[in-house]
């Protein structure tokens, strides 16, 4: 089992979630963070006191699923996630030790 990682623009959510969804993709999870992506422009930027930089309002989003299927989603966030600009997002993927469901 893996755990996909992903930090994108918040204007790239929707789609996303969509996506993931009609491939199948049930475990998600959304936090709403501060990061330091490129701004698409001036009005997704503001600026932290305390790092003492430029700092936008994105997504972590994170899927957690079968070895198999890692390929199919990483395809999704890279496609969904796009903004047109260079450096739209990260993508990390990381291995599940152990996954328990609790009844």
């Amino acid at each position: 089992m893996k755990q996909i990682k992903a930090f994108v623009h918040r204007t790239r959510v929707g789609d996303l979630v969509h996506a993931l969804e009609a491939a199948g993709f049930r475990h998600l999870s959304l936090f709403d963070v501060k990061g330091l992506l490129r701004a698409l422009d001036a009005r997704e930027q503001q600026y932290s006191v305390e790092l003492g930089e430029s700092v936008i309002h994105e997504v972590q989003m994170e899927v957690f699923c079968s070895d198999e299927d890692v390929d199919k989603a990483v395809e999704i966030f890279r496609t969904r996630g796009r903004t047109g600009k260079r450096d739209a997002g990260c993508i990390y993927v990381s291995a599940i030790e152990r996954a328990l469901t609790i009844e």
